[in-house]
């Protein structure tokens, strides 16, 4: 009897299992606005020209990305994939930001701007990470694979950025604007330059604990004026040394 009354309308369907849908439905809604109040306050956080909550919600394209992206996310976890492609397609036209449903992204993103911004299907996004206008993270195989970068927590992907192939990119590090990343990063790194390389390394290891954004971009080093730098000292020393070794002859 109890089996029975569990049957509503439906052969087959239960309503236990309605239930625990309904359930699980609620509480992916709820962790859903709970990641939405943690981008709205990156975007508070990390922008000086944002003045208020409203003007995140009405006039923001990286947030409505975000929040349409998590949408098209859930559905595509469950099995709709062209309803979860028809959306992200829609949040493409409507912000100028691509983003493929099956893109893992956590709270805090914010994509600064944000035209021109392509995030592949296998790429993972970590908490706190920041990402300006043109930026691709792209794939480099055509196999049905992990094939997209992962992000770690507190990445920023400074403007024009390429970040190519299934790449880790460690908490804490800086990608400069328009390098072309085609290799891992370690955590707390500063990256530039096509292919990119290190640059600047805060250390090695990674904590638990977020570590702070930095954006000034002005900052990051030169490794072409380094190198250049470096040419000169050492003509400079190599003139010295013929000109001391030319006096004796002279006086002579």
């Amino acid at each position: 009897m109890g089996n029975a009354g569990e049957h509503v309308c439906f052969p087959g369907f239960s309503l236990t299992w309605g239930l625990q849908a309904m359930g699980g439905l609620l509480g992916s809604f709820g962790r859903g606005f709970e990641s939405i109040r943690k981008d709205i306050a990156a975007v508070m956080e990390r922008d000086p020209a944002c003045r208020s909550r409203i003007e995140v919600i009405l006039c923001y394209p990286g947030f409505h990305a975000v929040c349409l992206h998590r949408m098209a996310h859930y559905f595509w976890k469950r099995g709709f994939l062209l309803l979860a492609r028809w959306l992200s397609h829609w949040n493409r036209f409507i912000t100028g930001i691509e983003i493929h449903p099956g893109a893992q992204i956590a709270e805090g993103l914010f994509i600064d701007h944000g035209m021109g911004v392509v995030i592949g299907e296998t790429t993972q996004i970590g908490k706190n990470c920041t990402i300006y206008q043109g930026v691709t993270l792209g794939g480099v195989s055509l196999k049905k694979e992990k094939r997209h970068p992962s992000l770690e927590d507190n990445v920023v992907v400074g403007v024009g950025a390429r970040v190519l192939g299934p790449h880790v990119i460690g908490a804490g590090s800086r990608i400069g604007a328009s390098s072309v990343v085609i290799s891992d990063v370690p955590p707390g790194c500063t990256v530039v330059g096509v292919p990119a390389r290190i640059v600047y390394r805060e250390g090695q290891g990674k904590t638990d604990d977020l570590l702070p954004v930095s954006f000034e971009h002005h900052e990051l080093p030169d490794p072409v004026e380094a190198a250049i730098q470096a040419l000169n000292q050492r003509i400079a020393a190599l003139e010295k040394e013929l000109a001391q070794t030319q006096e004796p002859a002279q006086e002579k």
